[in-house]
């Protein structure tokens, strides 16, 4: 089943980026709230956000690059 790139569940307020639609063998948490999860192979199949709007509304402003 093909999934969708970014899901966002409010409720819960996770942010899921699946970069493959391998399926998820095993997962781990590099840092709280910071998840990865791995296929059968040890390849990224997806990154999860736990408590997604807190960490977006702690990361800083952009920075204009000049020329």
């Amino acid at each position: 089943m093909k999934r969708t790139p970014i899901e966002y569940d409010a409720q819960s307020d996770t942010l899921q980026i699946y970069l493959s639609d391998a399926p998820i063998e095993e997962s781990s948490e590099l840092q709280p709230g910071l998840i990865v999860d791995y296929d059968a192979a040890g390849n990224i199949v997806g990154i999860e956000l736990l408590d997604a709007s807190e960490i977006v509304k702690q990361t800083p402003e952009p920075v204009a690059v000049g020329k």
